[in-house]
């Protein structure tokens, strides 16, 4: 198994990643020489297991390139098993907003919709107040047709060490809290005598429907953002730094670059009012424009763009690496390319 760094992203940005063709064969063979690579494939990935363990410790992210094998489902399913990685779902599962390509195989579509044309989304980890994956691993299965659909990835490691000290202060020391939803209720304005009894009445109602689908602890809040009849989804405050469960690495474990409204408002964005998310303090007070544009510089300039191909995987430690897409260009099909992910590891409980 060969491997070297990119060399666009060598050192101090340090991304490891391995070239392996685990076979020749082209797709279209018999379904009996198809088991075989599976189980030739199998075997390499074990006997790797403690090198790509021990590369993505050190680096938090390994890059698999050049495979004929994970094209498939089922090939991508033989990678995580052969590193006896076990499956977890989705932290938002339930919510039934996670597409599952194969569910026999934990697999979650990623991109594939003309809606998500332009759209930016920032960096964040697989992760709620709740739980979290301990690693999360993202593969093509097809192309972009056109260009664009970088894959992104950024060490929480180095973001953490490069923050303003009063910025990492205070947002620290306020903690965060992360709103998930906005419901409009603006007809309320006009019910007159009628309007309290109906906002109790929509706030029982959601939070007991709506908000335990998301197996995530949710308050049900109105006017948090200065809206006096909009209903927000918010989960508890919340450090944005963690340590590492297994290193003891403090890491900058926060997906506010991806949440923020300011930041989604002032780059592409084209996610529907209802699913639109904010970022406050822990006491619901706004974070500064300022604190959250150099969140943002420092978040942009750890930032290792991937051009992901079919086959490519994309194996990080969800815990130290944030990641998202820059999904570009315009089209139908397959215009961004199609990516899925698996959650592997244990899924566990998150804190500081």
């Amino acid at each position: 198994m060969r491997s070297s760094l990119l060399p666009a992203i060598a050192h101090p940005r340090r991304f490891h990643r391995f070239h392996r063709r685990c076979c020749r064969h082209r797709r279209h063979h018999h379904r009996c020489r198809n088991r075989r690579r599976l189980k030739h494939s199998h075997v390499i990935y074990r006997r790797g297991h403690p090198q790509i363990m021990a590369k993505l410790q050190e680096h938090g992210c390994v890059w698999f390139k050049d495979m004929e094998l994970t094209k498939s489902p089922e090939g991508f399913r033989s990678f995580y098993d052969a590193l006896g990685l076990d499956l977890c779902l989705d932290p938002i599962h339930t919510s039934g907003l996670r597409k599952m390509i194969s569910k026999k195989d934990g697999i979650y579509e990623e991109v594939n919709k003309p809606t998500l044309r332009g759209h930016y989304i920032g960096l964040h980890q697989e992760s709620t107040h709740v739980k979290t994956s301990t690693y999360g691993a993202f593969v093509c299965f097809q192309g972009a047709t056109i260009e664009g659909g970088d894959f992104l990835v950024a060490d929480g490691a180095r973001i953490l060490r490069d923050l303003d000290p009063a910025v990492l202060q205070r947002i620290y020391e306020n903690k965060v809290r992360i709103s998930v939803s906005n419901l409009d209720f603006d007809f309320l304005a006009a019910t007159g005598p009628l309007k309290q009894p109906l906002m109790n009445f929509f706030q029982d109602l959601i939070a007991k429907a709506v908000a335990p689908k998301f197996d995530m602890e949710l308050e049900m809040l109105w006017g948090s953002d200065g809206k006096p009849y909009r209903l927000q989804a918010v989960e508890p405050p919340m450090s944005p730094v963690n340590r590492h469960p297994k290193t003891g690495m403090p890491v900058w474990f926060c997906n506010i670059h991806n949440h923020a409204r300011y930041l989604r408002d002032n780059r592409p964005c084209t996610v529907p009012e209802v699913g639109m998310t904010d970022v406050y303090y822990g006491d619901l007070s706004g974070i500064p424009k300022e604190d959250l544009e150099h969140i943002d510089e420092v978040s942009r300039k750890h930032i290792v763009r991937v051009p992901m191909q079919p086959g490519d995987i994309i194996f990080v430690d969800n815990y130290r690496m944030l990641h998202g897409e820059l999904v570009e260009g315009g089209g139908a099909g397959a215009w961004a390319g199609r990516r899925a992910r698996a959650g592997v590891g244990t899924r566990v409980g998150i804190g500081a």
